[in-house]
């Protein structure tokens, strides 16, 4: 079973040290977004100062994405991916089948990291949050095990798991 609680997030240290650093400009750019919107006020009537309100509303997402940064970054299991094959979770690379494992279908077969949404971009494979739902039901799967998990939709799936491999960058 892993160890990872739903809220901790597993980034390679490339993602992490991109997101320090992007949190790090967001930070640094709070001055300068409080200026713009000071600017903007002085323009006059704030009912009808498209710029002062364009801006209040860039600041609203700027510190969005800090907050959002600064949980992940506190909560994140950061560096080496888990050693042992076998089992489904965090850092790991896993194929699945979709339906059960007795189908030959070739079409529904699908290899993802089960990783952070960040990890978009530092690599090619498909990254599913464990805290999805498929992300939840697969986390402490063995190789052979069938899970099912409910989509959004609320339809219920079943996935075979075929392989949980060390994500190896």
């Amino acid at each position: 079973m892993s160890t990872e609680t739903p809220s901790t997030s597993w980034l390679t240290q490339e993602a992490y040290d991109r997101l320090s650093r992007e949190l790090q400009e967001l930070i640094a750019n709070r001055p300068a977004m409080a200026q713009e919107i000071n600017a903007r006020r002085e323009e006059g009537d704030l009912k009808e100062n498209g710029g002062y309100h364009a801006a209040r509303e860039e600041q609203g997402k700027q510190e969005g994405r800090i907050m959002q940064l600064t949980k992940l970054l506190r909560e994140a299991k950061v560096g080496e991916a888990p050693t042992t094959e076998g089992t489904a979770g965090p850092g790991m690379v896993v194929t699945v089948r979709f339906g059960s494992a007795g189908s030959d279908d070739d079409d529904d077969v699908e290899t993802f990291l089960i990783g952070s949404r960040e990890e978009v971009g530092t690599t090619d494979l498909d990254v599913y949050s464990s805290a999805s739902p498929l992300g939840r039901a697969l986390t402490g799967a063995k190789e052979g095990d069938e899970v099912s998990y409910s989509t959004p939709t609320g339809k219920t799936l079943t996935v075979a798991l075929l392989s949980a491999k060390p994500y190896r960058g």
